[in-house]
This record gives structure tokens, sequence and C-alpha cells, in this order.
């Protein structure tokens, strides 16, 4: 694909083919979207990863409030190169609860705006902010022209939400108008949301979630996964074109084979459904 999401030929052709037919591949994707948690991406390093596989990816987070502490110049920069692959860039909801606490949520909406920001997340992960205020977040920063991502769920591993309160929670962003919502699972994906201690997904409580909400919704779904194994059973579980969060920048292409088929994880998931080779022809 080029910068603008239209398809361009592979290094191999169709030599291979992605043994997931459906896998969505042309961008903007509204399913299938792959975020990156960008803790401290250069310019170069940003460049470099849009030119390799930037075909493949959707979203950047600048986790927590580490935009902050960039230079303007330096951050306009990086929000002008990222857009320019047709990849939505945007704070950490951190940033945004911050400016709530503070009482400056209208000069942060401005000042996103004016730094090339399209696109925020409306969060509660660390406060807890009233549905009231919630609701009048999200509907202010789509009137500013913003296309909004919520999360839900809690930072603090003791402060876990039961599934249909999150399902509920999902439901209301996804009225008033959010594009989609991201599932809490940290940096860690550990003992956090769907995930245990250990970090294996607890399939109960995504089932539940998914229950609790319309079959059309699911798609609005980012799971944060940050594991290649959490990845690869979401995929399997719940499809190719599962939208995962959270992902390394180092991993972007890794994920996509796992999405296509074309890693251990999942090309065994997929061959079973294939007929087996009785001979080498050619």
């Amino acid at each position: 694909m080029n910068n603008n999401g239209h398809s361009a030929k592979r290094a191999w052709g169709n030599f291979v083919p992605d043994l997931s037919s459906d896998r969505v591949d042309v961008k903007p994707r509204l399913r299938g979207i792959t975020m990156i948690l960008d803790r401290c991406q250069g310019l170069v390093a940003t460049e470099d990863l849009l030119r390799m596989c930037g075909a493949y990816l959707d979203h950047i987070k600048l986790s927590f409030g580490t935009s902050a502490l960039l230079t303007e110049d330096f951050l306009r920069r990086k929000i002008d190169l990222v857009r320019s692959h047709n990849v939505d860039i945007y704070p950490g909801g951190t940033l945004m609860e911050l400016a709530l606490v503070q009482g400056c949520f209208s000069d942060y909406l401005q000042r996103a705006k004016e730094l090339g920001f399209t696109t925020l997340e409306i969060s509660d992960g660390t406060i807890t902010i009233p549905r009231r205020v919630r609701d009048d977040a999200i509907k202010r920063t789509l009137d500013a022209g913003f296309l909004v991502i919520t999360e839900v769920g809690k930072k603090d591993p003791a402060a876990n939400i039961p599934p249909a309160q999150m399902a509920e929670e999902i439901a209301a962003d996804l009225a008033l108008g959010a594009n989609h919502v991201i599932i809490e699972a940290r940096e860690s994906g550990m003992g956090i949301g769907i995930y245990d201690q250990s970090g294996r997904i607890r399939m109960d409580i995504a089932t539940a979630i998914l229950e609790g909400l319309n079959p059309d919704q699911h798609d609005s779904i980012i799971w944060e996964a940050p594991h290649q194994k959490q990845q690869a059973e979401l995929i399997i579980q719940l499809g190719t074109n599962v939208s995962l969060g959270n992902v390394r920048p180092r991993d972007v292409l890794g994920l996509e084979a796992l999405r296509c088929g074309l890693r251990f994880e999942t090309f065994r998931h997929f061959a079973q459904h294939l007929e087996p080779m009785e001979s080498i022809n050619g």
C-alpha cells in the first residue's frame, strides 16, 4: 500500500497468499485496527516504522503524558509525518484527565487543535469521572472536530470494573459518537481488564463484555494486548480483524503476520482448513 492506504505490489507478489482471506487490507480500517503505544520514538525511527509497515498500522498513541515533554516543533513534525501516512495519532488519556482535574479542558482541546491533532482519547483510567462529565467531554471533543477514541477500565488492578458495567460504558460512549473504545490493560497486560496476573486471557470476561453489546458494536472495541501470545489468542478466538492496541512498535509486522497466518501460532490454526499436500509439482 502507499501512504494513502491503497494497494501496492508486495515483494513476493502473490507467491505467498494470506491464509486468512478476510483480512481488511485497505485503510482507513474500521476493524482490524493495530494501535501502537509510542513511548519514545524519534522522527527517524517513526519514519522508518511508517515506511516499513505503515500499511499495517492505524493508530499511534503517545503514551500517558509524554507528548507534554516534547518541544512544539518536534511534536508538530511528528504529527504531520504520521498523518501523511494515513495513520491517526493521539495523546494518551492521562493528559486529558489532567486537563479535567485542572479545569482547563477547553484549553486542552484548543491546544490539541493548534498542534495538529485530529484524534483525541477520553478516559478515566486514573481518576473517577462521573458519567455526565464523561458524556460532556465526549460531546465537546466531537464538537471541536476531533475523532474520539474512548477507553474503559482502570489502571489500578484493585479497581477492576465488572464486565457488565464495562459493556454499559462502551455502549454509552459509542452512542454518543465515539469511533472506537479501548479496553484498558496498560503496558504490562497483567492483572488488568481481561488478563489474569500472569497475562493469560480471561475469555470469560471478554465474552461477557461482548455479550453485553450489540453484535454490530463488537468491531468498535480495541483490546489492549501488549504481548504476542495475547495477540495470537485474540486473533484465534475473535478473528483476523480483531482490533488490538498497546502493540510495541517493533511488533507491528509480527502482528500482521499473525493476522495473515504467516506465523506459527496462527498458521497452524488456519492450515487446519487446507487440504494436505500429497506431492511437489514443478
